[in-house]
């Protein structure tokens, strides 16, 4: 999670923009909107949410590895989360 207020508030801004973005898909499919523009707006939400992941992982990436692990197990515990991340995120 970030946890510097630029990197929170930047986050929070990503969510916000996700929100907005959803509650046009959902207008758009009240109003019986076309399949295309409605495709194009699940690919935007799609890519907003990759974004946001993108940023936290990055976070999570910097806070993990900012400082030095006590031991090697504790290194290889910290590479075997952080791969379980970034396969979860590939999905």
């Amino acid at each position: 999670m970030p946890h510097s207020p630029d990197e929170k508030k930047r986050v929070l801004a990503r969510v916000r923009r996700v929100r907005g973005q959803c509650d046009a898909l959902e207008r758009a499919l009240e109003s019986g909107a076309d399949c295309g523009p409605v495709l194009q707006q699940i690919a935007a939400i799609r890519g907003a949410i990759n974004g946001l992941m993108s940023e936290v992982l990055q976070s999570h990436l910097r806070e993990g590895f900012s400082h030095p692990p006590a031991s090697q197990d504790q290194y290889d515990e910290r590479v075997q989360e952080l791969v379980t991340l970034v396969r979860t995120y590939l999905k």
